[in-house]
C-alpha cells in the first residue's frame, strides 16, 4: 500500500467535535471523523524514503510564532459538482507565512510547485453526487454560525494511504513546533 504526505495544523478534539454538529442533512455526504479533522498547509503526494529525510530536514527549520486562528464560513469544491464541504479559516499573516514555507520547503527537495490557490479550510466531508442545491442549502443554514478559535503552537507531517478511510486514515511522522 503506497502512501502520501501533507503539512498541515491539527484541529483541537473540542473544536472537531464541536464541527460535527454541522454534519447532517447533506445526501451523498461521508462525513469526517474529528480525529480526521485538520487544516491542510501543503499536499506533498507520493515520495520516496531520500525525499521524505530531506523534506523532514526543510519542514523543521521553518520558523513562525504560534498564531490564533477564527473558523469562518463555510463553502465547497466543485463548481457544479460538488465534490467536498468545508468551513473556512480567516486567511491571515502567519498562516499564509506558514503555508508558503511548507511550498518552499517542497521546492527545495525537488516536489512540483502546487497551482491551485491555498484556500485555509477544514474539510467537513467528500460529496458523491451530490446536488448542488443541497449544498448551497447547508451553506445557508450554517454560514453564519459562531465557532470559537485556538491558537495553533505546532504543525505535522502526515501520511496517508491511498483508499484510507475509516476513523482517522492519518499518521503523524512528524512535529514541528511554531516557535
Amino acid at each position: 500500500m503506497s502512501f502520501r504526505l501533507f503539512a498541515a495544523l491539527p484541529i483541537p478534539t473540542e473544536i472537531a467535535e464541536s464541527l460535527t454538529r454541522l454534519q447532517t442533512g447533506v445526501p451523498g455526504a461521508s462525513w469526517r471523523s474529528p480525529a480526521a479533522m485538520h487544516l491542510s498547509l501543503r499536499f506533498f503526494g507520493e515520495v520516496n524514503d531520500e525525499t521524505i529525510e530531506a523534506l523532514d530536514h526543510q519542514l523543521a527549520h521553518i520558523r513562525c510564532q504560534p498564531f490564533g486562528l477564527t473558523i469562518e464560513g463555510v463553502g465547497h469544491f466543485g463548481r457544479e459538482e460538488p465534490r467536498a464541504l468545508w468551513v473556512g479559516i480567516r486567511s491571515q499573516p502567519s498562516l499564509i507565512l506558514l503555508a508558503k514555507s511548507c511550498e518552499r520547503a517542497a521546492r527545495q527537495v525537488g516536489l512540483e510547485i502546487e497551482r491551485r490557490a491555498y484556500v485555509p479550510h477544514i474539510t467537513l466531508a467528500y460529496l458523491t453526487e451530490t446536488p448542488l442545491d443541497s449544498v448551497l442549502d447547508f451553506e445557508r443554514r450554517h454560514g453564519a454560525r459562531h465557532i470559537p478559535g485556538w491558537v495553533a503552537d505546532r504543525f505535522y507531517l502526515y501520511s496517508s494511504w491511498v483508499g484510507g478511510r475509516g476513523e482517522n486514515p492519518y499518521r503523524i511522522e512528524a512535529e514541528y513546533p511554531l516557535i
